[in-house]
């Protein structure tokens, strides 16, 4: 009998991105499956980062070894967010959002990139994917938010500064310009980019199955069950605690977008967390999830927040012209 092995992230990042993986024999969070080959056990480990906690599960038959990959895997993800936080005033992206306007702020060579991927998106979704909107990320905080803010704050926060945003050129430093009006916000991608370098030193370690889920934003390493590919699940945005869809993936990561689980109500309307650009206010695209796989999970991280802006249909058109095996699996 196959009972659901559920990935679930901690309350405060319940956001955009929440699945259930299923496997067969389990009977709780991460239990033990039948699918483990000879002499394999599931090793497992929780530990708190990026705002929440991020889940390892990889069947070993040494666990010593086993748990050193998931401890540098971890150590991994506590150096991206040591990097590319907005929460912290001495990360590359509080350094950069405490400078004066026109300063030069140096950063990482890996948060430099990960700018750069955001500005692509961009610029070519024309702001539907915007990693300039911290100041109105902090007026809309459903965690701290219980009604609308003034329309003059929200006008004085409204970004698009993205477009004057530049990175250095070839044979630079890696250097940003504090463009005047900009505060950046990296999480629609550097906890995708964090749980790809996970599985990366993963991989190094000698580790090619198992599952990484940072709050949502997951990768399948390798086959699932019995060699057969991983069943993740989605969950109905009507009713969390069920699924509406499951998706088959092998090697390939899975992000969803949707309103129901950060979000505050009044006069009788949901407001959520996943803003436009465009209006400074959440997005109001006519759908409640869309679910994007990709080979990369900072590639299905920022096109399932670009796809829920965008609404699934234009959203398609877009992702069929951009490489990294790039699909809507569900939406609705």
């Amino acid at each position: 009998m196959k009972l659901p092995v559920t990935v679930t992230p901690a309350r405060r990042e319940l956001d955009r991105r929440t699945f259930l993986a299923l496997g067969s024999g389990a009977l709780a969070v991460w239990a033990v499956p039948s699918w483990l080959r000879p002499r394999e056990r599931l090793v497992r480990l929780s530990v708190p980062v990026m705002g929440t906690v991020a889940d390892f599960a990889v069947p070993a038959r040494e666990e010593r070894m086993a748990r050193q990959a998931l401890s540098a895997a971890a150590a991994e993800l506590r150096r991206v967010e040591s990097l590319m936080t907005r929460f912290t005033a001495t990360s590359d992206v509080g350094r950069y959002n405490g400078a004066a306007e026109g300063a030069s702020v140096s950063v990482s060579p890996e948060t430099a990139e990960v700018v750069r991927a955001a500005l692509e998106w961009a610029r070519w979704s024309d702001g539907a994917f915007d990693p300039t909107l911290a100041q109105l990320s902090v007026l809309w905080d459903p965690a701290t938010v219980h009604a609308p803010p003034d329309a003059r704050l929200i006008q004085s926060a409204a970004s698009g500064a993205w477009r004057a945003m530049e990175l250095p050129g070839p044979g630079e430093g890696p250097r940003l310009r504090r463009v005047p009006g900009t505060a950046l916000d990296l999480g629609g991608i550097a906890k995708g980019y964090g749980v790809d370098r996970a599985a990366t030193v993963l991989r190094e370690h000698g580790v090619f199955r198992g599952l990484v889920n940072v709050g949502g934003d997951l990768m399948a390493l390798g086959d699932g069950p019995g060699g057969r590919p991983w069943r993740i699940g989605v969950r109905d945005p009507a009713r969390p605690d069920e699924l509406i869809s499951t998706l088959e993936v092998v090697d390939q990561a899975v992000a969803t977008s949707g309103d129901y689980l950060r979000y505050f109500e009044h006069g009788g309307r949901r407001y959520h967390h996943i803003l436009d650009g465009t209006t400074g206010a959440p997005s109001r695209s006519g759908i409640r999830s869309v679910t994007v796989t990709a080979s990369e999970v900072a590639a299905a991280d920022a096109a399932a927040t670009m796809a829920f802006t965008t609404g699934p249909e234009v959203a398609s058109g877009l992702l069929e012209r951009r490489e990294g095996a790039l699909r809507i699996a569900h939406s609705i």
